[in-house]
């Protein structure tokens, strides 16, 4: 069983968020991969962000997938937006 399918069958079981956003990351750039499981993989990987950045996983290494590298950085946008008081 491939890492990728490990991550799909077993949500409950405990990764790193580095291992989790790769093993989702991959299955969401794989043109074989459903759909749903596609849309069922994205709150899986928005959920590492916080911990990736804080990480400073983002400021070493850099997404290659231009799709994916706009998303992540819309993303990492929102949430962590100046707060206007």
């Amino acid at each position: 069983m491939s890492l990728l399918q490990l991550v799909s069958a077993r949500p409950d079981v405990s990764k790193s968020p580095l291992e989790t956003f790769v093993a989702c990351a991959h299955q969401m750039l794989d043109p074989a991969t459903p759909e749903a499981v596609r849309r069922a993989m994205e709150p899986r990987l928005l959920a590492q962000l916080p911990a990736l950045r804080a990480l400073g996983v983002f400021e070493l290494f850099e997404l290659r997938d231009p799709a994916l590298k706009a998303w992540i950085d819309d993303e990492l946008a929102q949430l962590f937006a100046p707060v206007e008081a």
